[in-house]
């Protein structure tokens, strides 16, 4: 069964797509430093991003500066969710530089 899943490569990079697995959104040797689902909030302009990839885990936000997101999803805010008591949501957007690519 496909799902709304996401991943983020080392060199920044992030895919999304209604995939099998995370590993279906990698091309090439793109390494992943984690992924998870998405789904949109169209009534608030954002992708909600959350969960985890089993095979590479939480994203780590931490070793980025600059994501780069396909320019269909230009003007749409990105936040990803813990959804725990733990942490707070980390305003992807305004956390990290990004930057457009077709």
């Amino acid at each position: 069964m496909t799902a709304p899943k996401f991943v983020i490569t080392m060199d920044g990079y992030f895919r999304l797509g209604m995939v099998h697995q995370h590993k279906d959104l990698l091309i090439g040797n793109d390494s992943c430093i984690g992924g998870g689902y998405y789904h949109f909030d169209w009534i608030a302009s954002r992708l909600l991003l959350d969960g985890f990839s089993y095979d590479f885990g939480e994203p780590r936000w931490h070793l980025l500066n600059t994501l780069f997101v396909p320019v269909q999803y230009k003007g749409i805010r990105i936040v990803y969710c813990y959804n725990d008591s733990l942490h707070e949501d980390f305003d992807v957007s305004s956390e990290l530089e990004i930057k457009y690519y077709d």
